[in-house]
């Protein structure tokens, strides 16, 4: 009895050693299993992030506005696509972008082809601070209108009658600002001639509302929100910029082109002459090429998502997107469309 009570218990021992090492043996291919697995998730994400980086912030406009909109579709496919810590940014508009682009507190900027002109040339909202060279292009976007928005009963027909008036400019540092001083210009007035009042786009409906202001300048896709809002509470005259007076513009150098609002996108009856603005996104010209090529390259390949995120990107078109940028290619961005034959 006694062997047989010490067999088994050798065998018991035996038993629990195998069963032991069968054990660890589950565990650490599981281990293996797992790591194998995680890295090719995680590999995944290192093979699409680009050299430099990870983080990338992109300066837009106000909340209200459609690039602040359009910026936070592009966080996200940046964050999904190349694995980015991608974010979208509020600003006052197109000063302040360029001036965060340039002081490299932000990646990247949505910006209109004018400010980004007169901020190259050392014009305007830059004359003190001199010419900001280190801006490039990764392409362009959508138009611009400016639209200037008066309540019927002003009886405000033309820019010339605005003299006197109270308006809402646009905030400061916003490209509705450097328009407005432009489109009053154009018609020979300065903000001597009127009473500006430095207003964003949902302050100027809100004035505009309560009797505040006379008119605003509002520039933006077409379609805006604020516009369509105003309507429901005033009857409102989009107010024409003629295109001989956005010729004279050009003439004085000035990145614009005559454009016009078609009926029906308010209560208009008939299309508004006006001013365009292309859109374009730039950065610095220190982003490294490979970084470049890949954002504007996930960028024209993810409009999709841009539409879905707002309408007017509809307008976004990659035939156009090399044209009318005041300000060169980046070479990331030049490879890219020349990759695909657009440039």
């Amino acid at each position: 009895m006694h062997k047989k009570k010490g067999g088994n218990t050798m065998r018991k021992k035996f038993m629990g050693f195998v069963a032991l090492i069968f054990a660890i043996t589950l565990v650490l291919t599981g281990c293996g299993a797992n790591t194998t697995n995680n890295n090719a998730a995680s590999g995944n994400t290192e093979k699409k992030t680009p050299a430099g980086n990870k983080y990338l912030t992109i300066a837009t406009g106000g909340t209200s506005g459609v690039y602040y909109t359009l910026g936070g579709a592009m966080a996200k496919f940046y964050n999904e696509k190349l694995g980015y810590n991608a974010s979208a940014q509020t600003t006052s508009g197109a000063v302040e972008n360029i001036n965060l682009l340039n002081a490299k507190k932000v990646d990247m900027i949505i910006v209109m082809v004018d400010s980004a002109s007169d901020a190259a040339a050392g014009k305007a909202s830059w004359e003190k601070t001199g010419p900001i060279k280190n801006m490039k292009s990764l392409g362009g976007l959508y138009m611009n209108y400016v639209h200037v928005i008066a309540p019927k009963d002003k009886n405000i027909k033309s820019v010339e009658d605005l003299k006197g008036k109270k308006i809402g400019v646009g905030a400061p540092n916003s490209g509705t600002e450097v328009n407005a001083r432009m489109v009053l210009k154009g018609y020979g007035l300065t903000y001597d001639d009127v009473k500006p009042d430095y207003l964003s786009f949902a302050e100027c409906v809100e004035q505009l509302k309560n009797g505040s202001i006379d008119a605003a300048f509002i520039t933006a896709g077409l379609g805006v929100s604020a516009v369509i809002d105003l309507q429901t509470a005033l009857d409102v005259e989009v107010v024409p910029v003629e295109t001989a007076d956005v010729e004279k513009m050009k003439a004085d150098g000035a990145a614009v082109s005559p454009g016009e609002i078609p009926a029906g996108t308010y209560k208009n009856d008939k299309a508004v002459p006006t001013v365009a603005i292309k859109n374009i996104l730039a950065v610095r010209d220190d982003m490294p090429e490979d970084q470049a090529y890949e954002l504007t390259k996930t960028f024209y390949e993810s409009l999709d998502q841009l539409v879905a995120a707002h309408k007017t990107a509809e307008q976004i078109s990659i035939d156009a997107a090399v044209k009318d940028l005041e300000i060169p290619l980046h070479p990331g961005a030049e490879k890219y469309f020349k990759e695909i034959g657009k440039n």
